[in-house]
């Protein structure tokens, strides 16, 4: 079973910053619900974990994630993945495309995936898998743009506090006068904003969503 998935999130962040971003796929990663690297193999490979609870039954995915391409003129980024469950009953495959656009209100997010199921996970039918896929992209919309915001932030503090430190070393004593320039120990930079925690997704919001869309469709046949 294959299911396309196409989204546009807006971003209250610059291209290049939300670009900046897309490209730590480590903290893209810790955005998505129940997502998580647990191997960096290298700059294109890793290997992590997927997982989605349900009330008291989880489901886990263990596989790898890899980097297709990364084109920094166009800010688009091709990643694929697959995986299985840890029973080996149901697997995962996906493809994706996202890339970043310049917006009025400052950027948005666009991405096409294609995710294929197999095994038990298939049974849930492509209704339950596109509301299960809103779900997880609502939240990693969230946590994502909260992470871009966060890092920008954290930029424009730190220019300001660079040029102090440029204008503190040019007006000490001795600087001037003295035929050598005195060496100034470089200010620490800041640790790049961690990537939100994101929690694996929520069974019963899932089930209220699904319970959601069949009402909606039952009462929509009903007038028709």
């Amino acid at each position: 079973m294959k299911v396309v998935i196409e989204k546009v999130f807006p971003i209250a962040s610059s291209v290049d910053a939300t670009w900046q971003c897309l490209q730590d796929i480590e903290a893209v990663a810790g955005c998505m619900p129940g997502a998580r690297i647990t191997e960096r193999i290298d700059a294109e490979h890793y290997k992590g974990t997927v997982t989605v609870r349900i009330g008291p039954a989880a489901m886990s995915f263990k596989g790898s994630v890899d980097v297709q391409s990364l084109d920094a003129a166009q800010h688009t980024l091709h990643l694929t993945g697959k995986g299985a469950d840890s029973t080996g009953t149901s697997g995962a495959s996906m493809d994706l495309v996202a890339s970043v656009q310049a917006a009025d209100s400052g950027c948005q997010l666009t991405g096409r995936s294609e995710v294929a199921m197999n095994g038990k996970a298939a049974a849930f039918g492509g209704r339950m898998m596109q509301t299960v896929a809103d779900q997880i992209l609502g939240q990693f919309a969230g946590n994502f743009a909260a992470l871009v915001v966060a890092r920008s932030g954290q930029a424009a503090d730190a220019a300001p506090a660079e040029a102090a430190g440029d204008a503190q070393a040019a007006d000490a004593p001795g600087i001037a006068s003295s035929g050598t320039a005195q060496s100034q120990a470089p200010t620490p930079a800041a640790e790049p904003a961690a990537a939100p925690h994101a929690a694996e997704l929520n069974g019963l919001a899932l089930l209220w969503a699904v319970l959601r869309d069949w009402l909606r469709g039952l009462f929509s046949r009903k007038t028709a």
